[in-house]
């Protein structure tokens, strides 16, 4: 069974790099990798239901590595939970 997370582009594996990443993402990038609205990302945030974000002074960013696991997590849980 394919799951949302099954669709994410690629974006992830081109930020990471041996394991670190080339940039840290912003909350456009995950509502565009997760095909969802930015306003679903910061709720997310809000409700601590989404990947773990960060503010560096006034902006959310994201960290690739954090994604990843994040994806991975869900996934698993998801293949228990069928």
């Amino acid at each position: 069974m394919r799951t949302d997370t099954a669709r994410i582009p690629a974006l992830i594996d081109s930020t990471l790099r041996g394991g670190l990443p080339d940039r840290y993402l912003t909350p456009d990038d995950i509502a565009e990798m997760f095909e969802v609205p930015k306003e679903t990302v910061y709720q997310w945030r809000k409700k601590r239901t989404g990947p773990p974000g960060f503010r560096i002074g006034k902006y959310v960013r994201y960290d690739p590595a954090d994604v990843r696991a994040y994806i991975v997590q869900r996934k698993s849980a998801d293949q228990e939970a069928a």
